[in-house]
């Protein structure tokens, strides 16, 4: 008698290939179900169909096909057990070797735009999962596979072992589907729970947090050779990095990934405005510019610490032209990303093999949350990336700003917030002149910063992540030249500081928003 094969599937990519093999050259009777049923018979393929083989016909629209005895029996039934060979012969239940099903298209409804609760309820897989879970739940004697993505690895397998699967391999596909089916379920409830709370409820975070990854990606190392790590792809779908394209290059490190995403999350502060150029070092942005042109914003950029620049990581929020891949090639750079490459650049980029070119369409699509494990437990927050609205900022002292003097504020504030903290941006000419990061108080970012800044520090612009708690940052500041200051403000001590900015003829402004970086 031919071993069965179950195939039901939503995806039905390589499917009419995988049941060819089955049928012709491992000799197995495929039982499928619905439009798998009907796909693999159109091929010209043997098929039966489940219903035919329980029995019991298909009802509720389909809500219920597989739910059936002859079917779970046959994929749970452990066949070293006297017991359940007795139970499988007395119910005419023949054991099922392989099963193939994907599910659903749960995420890919919800993502439509307009999408309803119905829509999204009807496309929750009931029979899939069930089915996977048994398998699964049984792998000493079932293969299951649960993505189109392990049917060459099945097949390669068949035919290493006389058409057979070897219990390693079982063993390997039931983890994958377990982990599928966790990702699936997660899905589902995350999206049911954001449907039914409130406008503010959204703004909290989930009853439970899972993080639910795949297609792990083993790196050299981690931020230090004695450190493994890997780079896993959080959600079923690509996105973000793991939809970037490589052009050429290295294979991305983990220092790569962190200084990217950095990159990425402050050019798309900047994604419709002028051209802008990043550069990343070490996680904080050693020069950020705005120009007419992405080649002159990243002349200005890499001016703005042109020390700091080597081998850095630089984001563009425009297309690499020509001018500018002649630019990145003057010095030793790690990445490059860019929305777009055009043609003529792949040439020119081709001398610096090593040098890693990515294109990613969407810069400004991050992560709405942010993640960091402790002992014991992980922190969740929402990301820091509300659009920055300068309508609502508070000018506190006598002086008020020009539109120009606004412009660059705004701008100085944009960098800021990306910067560790205590973080102070200073600028000009919407370029980055100094940059004061990570240091234990205000005033010694500030110092870093002027000092960076040099004799461009006169007539500069001022921008701090957090309120300063005396009015020493703002002396220090006027006494370097700078014309105006933008931060937070909500010290006990703000008196002093607006106090001292009149004294001194500097414009600030209050934000009312603190942007630490940790």
């Amino acid at each position: 008698m031919k071993p069965l094969a179950l195939l039901s599937v939503s995806d039905k990519t390589g499917l009419l290939d995988l049941a060819r093999e089955l049928s012709t050259t491992y000799n197995f009777q495929i039982i499928s179900s619905g439009g798998t049923a009907k796909a693999i018979k159109e091929a010209g393929l043997e098929v039966t169909k489940v219903s035919e083989y329980t029995g019991a016909p298909e009802i509720l629209g389909g809500r219920v096909k597989t739910l059936h005895p002859r079917i779970h029996g046959g994929i749970l039934a452990r066949l070293e057990i006297p017991e359940h060979q007795q139970d499988l012969d007395a119910n005419e239940i023949r054991p099922i070797k392989i099963v193939v099903v994907n599910l659903y298209p749960f995420t890919q409804t919800i993502a439509k735009p307009n999408v309803t609760l119905e829509d999204a309820i009807e496309n929750i897989d009931i029979g899939g999962p069930a089915m996977i879970r048994a398998s699964a739940k049984n792998y000493e004697h079932v293969a299951i596979l649960s993505s189109p993505s392990q049917y060459p690895e099945l097949l390669a397998e068949l035919k290493a072992n006389n058409g057979q699967t070897t219990l390693e391999f079982r063993k390997k596909l039931a983890i994958a589907a377990f982990q599928h089916t966790q990702s699936y379920d997660q899905a589902i409830a995350t999206y049911l729970e954001a449907s039914s709370n409130s406008e503010q409820e959204n703004n909290q975070i989930a009853s439970s947090y899972t993080l639910l990854s795949h297609s792990p990606k083993p790196l050299r190392y981690g931020e230090n050779p004695h450190q493994p790590a890997t780079w896993y792809q959080v959600g079923a779908t690509p996105k973000g990095w793991s939809a970037a394209q490589q052009l050429q290059g290295k294979e991305l490190s983990f220092n790569n990934l962190l200084d990217l995403e950095a990159a990425r999350s402050i050019i798309a502060e900047f994604s419709d405005d002028l051209p802008c150029a990043v550069i990343i070092k070490h996680n904080n942005p050693c020069g950020v510019a705005i120009a007419p042109t992405i080649a002159e914003a990243y002349q200005k950029a890499f001016a703005a610490d042109s020390v700091s620049a080597f081998g850095g990581i630089v984001a563009l929020n425009r297309p690499i032209d020509e001018q500018t891949a002649k630019l990145l090639n003057k010095t030793f750079l790690e990445c490059v990303v860019a929305p777009a490459c055009v043609p003529s650049v792949a040439e020119l980029f081709s001398k610096k093999q090593n040098l890693r070119i990515l294109v990613l369409p969407d810069l400004r699509q991050g992560s709405a949350e942010v993640v960091k494990t402790i002992a014991g437990g992980i922190l969740v927050q929402k990301s820091d990336d509300e659009a920055v609205n300068s309508d609502t900022w508070q000018v506190v002292t006598q002086k008020q700003p020009t539109p120009e003097q606004l412009q660059e504020l705004v701008f100085a504030w944009k960098v800021s917030r990306h910067v560790k903290s205590n973080a102070i941006a200073i600028t000009k000419d919407l370029t980055t002149i100094g940059i004061g990061a990570g240091q234990t108080n205000r005033i010694g970012s500030a110092k870093i910063a002027v000092e960076q800044a040099g004799e461009k520090v006169k007539g500069a612009f001022l921008a701090s992540d957090g309120f300063f708690p005396f009015d020493d940052s703002v002396r220090a500041a006027a006494a370097a030249g700078i014309t105006a200051i933008v931060q937070p403000g909500g010290s006990m001590r703000d008196a002093d500081s607006i106090k001292a900015a009149d004294e001194l003829g500097l414009v600030m402004i209050f934000t009312g928003v603190r942007h630490f970086l940790h």
